[in-house]
């Protein structure tokens, strides 16, 4: 029994060394949408109520592209559990190269079609406001997408400190900028809204650039990059690999994201302060996701490096020890939202209306914290397995067929508007994590059969 008790505490004590870097990696990224939210939420609900609508918006292609980076991390953990890191290289080019393009054609569609921001049902000056930000932020995706790709190889080798760190490093820089163009300071013309995407903008360029230079310098990495240039051309068995998990992965987060992005803009036909409370709590619980986002990365990277070496007891030990840090994650995160609910919300804006909303909001968010950190977890660990497309399945059914639909006959024919859409919510990441977690124990149990 102690044997057994050793084995898992070692099996915890390394994920969660692992997961540590990749979550506040994440949270810190969060935490310029967050910072957006407040500083603009100072000046006029109508600016937080903008920023929201072109968050709801941006996120479906953002996480598009995140989803296609996502397959970098378990496909390198994969070819080192096997021995095998010549690929690394050609995996991490390979991939770079379609985020690149294809966060191009997302910024450059997101450009052209600005205009489709007025034809949203939403308040026309919310949508005079929310159309140059748009642009901007699209933009943004580029260099956003570039720095995740990179960052995937980074924690797929598992240096995760470095991408932690730059990420850190940027947010100063992102705080200074928002304060100079948002407000005017310092000679700058007051831009507000605008200006916290030029903030936005010019951090995320800065972040690739300092993560491109640091891995090509970094001392562990050398033997990756010693003849990187012989590596720079695009090879077709490389990109249907990254592309056989990474569209799938891209289905998962697009369906997940689509779902909050239409919650979002269904909330914007009610009100502009009932968009202003929705993106408060949207800002809160989405730190805790990227999080648990991060605790998901970990499991991939550990499960895709077991998967390779084939020891199966050890992927069923390594997944079911991530999806018990991730309840704890969760139940966590739900004490900290009812516990501070009223201080939490007034970071970002001190109109009563808004206010009593967003409180409510956020007490509907504690109580899918568990849900929605498992169910995330779970498509991390399915990931590590390079079990794709049936999970995708499942986060459609979660999202479409039972989150959404609820979430708008409660709102709109049981009158309980914002709230009802959030009890949407509460189903749908219930059911999620529901069906990932059966089919990951169903998987390990199949292969354990087998020995």
């Amino acid at each position: 029994m102690a044997v057994i008790i050793n084995a898992m505490k070692s099996t915890l004590s390394r994920t969660i060394i692992l997961a540590l870097p990749l979550m506040v990696a994440n949270l810190v990224q969060i935490l310029m949408g967050v910072i957006d939210a407040a500083m603009v939420g100072t000046i006029h609900s109508d600016l937080l109520a903008a920023n929201s609508l072109v968050n709801s918006i941006v996120t479906i292609p953002f996480v598009l592209g995140m989803g296609l980076t996502m397959a970098i991390a378990p496909l390198i953990a994969a070819g080192i559990g096997k021995n095998d890191t010549k690929e690394a290289v050609d995996i991490l080019i390979n991939a770079t190269i379609i985020c690149g393009i294809i966060a191009f054609l997302l910024a450059l569609a997101l450009s052209l079609g600005a205009d489709l921001i007025f034809y949203l049902g939403q308040d026309e000056g919310v949508a005079l406001v929310a159309k140059p930000y748009l642009k901007i932020i699209g933009w943004s995706l580029v260099p956003m997408l570039l720095f995740l790709a990179l960052k995937q190889f980074a924690d797929g080798v598992e240096v995760t400190r470095l991408p932690m760190l730059l990420s850190i490093y940027t947010i100063p820089l992102n705080i200074f900028l928002n304060y100079v163009l948002i407000y005017g300071k310092w000679g700058f013309p007051r831009m507000e809204l605008e200006g916290a995407g030029w903030a936005t903008f010019i951090s995320r360029v800065v972040l690739f650039l300092l993560m491109a230079i640091s891995l090509l310098k970094h001392s562990r990495l050398e033997m990756y990059f010693r003849n990187w240039k012989e590596h720079f051309r695009l090879r077709k068995g490389i990109i249907i690999k990254v592309l056989k998990i990474g569209i799938p992965s891209s289905a998962q987060y697009g369906l997940e994201s689509w779902a909050f992005s239409v919650s979002g803009i269904m909330v914007g036909w009610i009100s502009a302060q009932a968009l202003a409370a929705h993106q408060i709590a949207l800002s809160l619980a989405s730190t805790s996701f990227v999080i648990a986002l991060g605790l998901s990365g970990a499991g991939a990277i550990r499960i895709g490096n077991n998967y390779g070496k084939g020891d199966w007891y050890m992927v069923r030990d390594v997944g079911k020890g991530v999806i018990v840090l991730s309840m704890i994650l969760g139940v966590t995160s739900a004490i900290i939202f009812i516990s501070f609910k009223t201080s939490l919300v007034q970071l970002f804006n001190k109109e009563t209306d808004v206010i009593a909303l967003a409180t409510t909001l956020l007490i509907l968010a504690a109580m899918f914290q568990l849900s929605d950190a498992v169910q995330a977890v779970s498509v991390g660990i399915l990931r590590g397995l390079q079990d794709v497309r049936i999970p995708t399945v499942f986060v459609a059914i979660a999202y479409w067929v039972i989150g959404i639909p609820a979430g708008y006959i409660l709102a709109f024919h049981f009158d309980l508007g914002a709230k009802g859409i959030w009890i949407g919510f509460l189903l749908g990441l219930t059911a999620s994590a529901v069906l990932l977690t059966s089919r990951f124990r169903r998987i390990v149990a199949v292969q354990l059969s087998k020995k």
